[in-house]
């Protein structure tokens, strides 16, 4: 038992690893660019039809992919970019990739519920675009947003563990390499439970902190 339960703690390990640091790169990448969607759009502070129109049809077609058809379309640029595409090093460069669109189109909507009274109120005062995103937008719509990370990062356990079927480590890869091939019922059950459990501690924990900050 001792060499099951070591095997999956560094699956776990593994999946948080990948998870994390692409959650990480997502957002770093999809919240400024989930604020040019906002700021574009024809209702926005500064449109740009064409802009907003391409940006918007090249999210949409990301987010239409398959996980594991990106994952394959993107190999030659994931070993490009970190020398392989297997592992968890070469699964955060797909991961990344497949949830910036996602959060872009996320961190929109979420802005996109702010009160347009407030928006018209800043705009009154001749405050900055600079200061309406960052004093009005974001600071107002941050409970949407951390629930967004949440959805983030469920969606991103859900991508690594289908990136296991390609030796993309982790749970996944556990579940497959161990459990599957080698008729192991019990270590493809562990695998899914233990992924259940990350995926209710990450839903209790954002819900919990988007209503602390939920000021209304």
């Amino acid at each position: 038992m001792g060499g099951i339960e070591s095997i999956l703690l560094k699956g776990t390990i593994d999946t948080l690893i990948m998870v994390v640091i692409s959650l990480v790169i997502s957002y770093l990448a999809g919240v400024p660019l989930g604020v040019l969607l906002l700021i574009s759009k024809p209702s926005g502070l500064h449109s740009r039809k064409v802009l907003y129109q391409v940006l918007s049809r090249v999210i949409n077609i990301l987010r239409s992919l398959p996980f594991i058809i990106l994952l394959t379309i993107l190999i030659p640029f994931t070993r490009f970019i970190v020398g392989t595409s297997i592992g968890i090093v070469g699964m955060i460069v797909p991961l990344s990739i497949a949830a910036i669109p996602f959060v872009a189109r996320m961190v929109e909507q979420s802005l996109s519920e702010v009160e347009p009274e407030l928006i018209s109120s800043m705009k009154v005062i001749g405050a900055s675009t600079y200061q309406i995103i960052y004093k009005v937008y974001l600071p107002e719509a941050l409970p949407s947003l951390i629930r967004g990370v949440g959805i983030t990062a469920i969606a991103l356990i859900g991508y690594s563990a289908m990136a296991g079927a390609t030796g993309g480590g982790g749970l996944g890869d556990i579940a497959i390499r161990y459990g599957y091939y080698n008729y192991r019922m019990d270590i493809m059950i562990y695998t899914v439970i233990i992924l259940i459990i990350l995926v209710e501690l990450i839903q209790g924990i954002t819900n919990y902190v988007s209503k602390k900050t939920n000021h209304i």
